[in-house]
């Protein structure tokens, strides 16, 4: 018995060594890889959000055309075949002429908890008996909440008046925490459903001659590290280049600046090493965000590295395992693995 406890701490071991090594390699900080990207799914209507659940399979938001309620959750399987879920989700065209509707989701425990930005609902939808190739759900037996309501009722310091619940992610405790990308807030849901704000985003002075004197800090992603949430800002208009932050926000709601000198972020995601990456969707200019200027940065608090470039407008960055990513393309329709 002896032997064999010895043996199996002994493989455990030099598992966990390995598993280090790989860690170490793939982050080298004096010399980090680059990144490959190749299509792993197409044909997809304005594909935003990303989960992956313990299958392998890939949900996904599609936020649909903007000009009726088309908008769906499809399934991506391991082979890269898309099979539609749920249907019918309000979609329109936002201010800039895009579609909006259906924002990121997350998946926990047979359970997807999806964001809409246009009604500003909370849908949840219990996945665990449901096969790809299945008829589709449609929304209307989706149970929802009315996030916007609350968010639009609060009385912030600096109001926007403005609602759009964006990106989410369970905390340590059980909650849910909301990234209002309109209201500039994070909203906490308690396992019970109660609604609370959390922190709120600061805005940043405005170093250009265009737009308003303070841009808004936009949230658009967060994670949690195990010690802080990590929360990613787009900023608003005119989406200047190098005053993108991630903040670092403690578990009593203390918001601190974790890593600036970022462009336009709209999603982060921990590394193996349980170190930030983040997303820019694009570089902005005189047309707007310019086609496949979209990038993948591992982004510490000590420096920036770009890992893969030329990304066409990328909304969402997800993980499986040490060296494998999941990325959308808003303006192809495509799903991308990143390895």
């Amino acid at each position: 018995m002896h032997h064999k406890s010895t043996g199996l701490l002994l493989a455990a071991t030099l598992l966990l060594a390995a598993s280090c090594r790989e860690i170490d390699k793939f982050f080298d900080e004096a010399k980090p890889p680059k990144l490959t990207a190749k299509e792993f799914a197409s044909g997809l209507t304005a594909p935003l959000g990303l989960a992956i659940d313990p299958k392998g399979q890939i949900w996904v938001t599609e936020a649909g055309t903007g000009t009726k309620s088309d908008g769906r959750v499809s399934v991506i399987t391991p082979n890269g075949k898309v099979h539609p879920v749920i249907t019918g989700f309000a979609s329109a065209i936002s201010p800039e002429g895009i579609a909006a509707g259906l924002n990121h989701l997350v998946y926990q425990e047979g359970i997807l908890y999806i964001l809409n930005g246009v009604d500003g609902k909370l849908y949840q939808a219990d996945v665990t008996s449901f096969k790809p190739g299945d008829k589709p759900i449609p929304v209307a037996e989706l149970a929802s909440e009315d996030i916007a309501r609350f968010v639009l009722d609060y009385k912030f310091e600096v109001d926007t008046e403005f609602s759009n619940i964006y990106n989410l992610t369970f905390g340590p405790d059980g909650a849910l925490y909301i990234a209002d990308a309109g209201a500039n807030a994070i909203i906490r849901r308690s396992k019970t459903g109660q609604l609370s704000v959390f922190a709120a985003i600061p805005g940043i002075s405005n170093p250009t001659a265009e737009g308003p004197p303070t841009i808004d800090g936009v949230p658009t992603g967060i994670v949690y590290d195990g010690e802080q949430f990590l929360v990613s800002t787009l900023t608003g208009f005119p989406f200047p280049a190098g005053k993108a932050r991630i903040y670092g926000i403690d578990r009593a709601g203390n918001v601190s600046v974790y890593r600036d000198g970022l462009t336009s972020l709209v999603d982060i995601t921990l590394g193996p090493d349980n170190r930030p990456l983040v997303l820019q969707i694009a570089d902005f200019g005189p047309q707007g965000f310019a086609p496949r200027t979209g990038k993948i940065i591992r982004s510490t608090a000590e420096q920036s590295t770009v890992v893969l470039e030329g990304l066409n407008l990328p909304s969402d960055l997800e993980r499986r395992g040490l060296k494998t990513y999941y990325v959308t393309s808003l303006a192809d329709g495509k799903v991308l693995k990143v390895d």
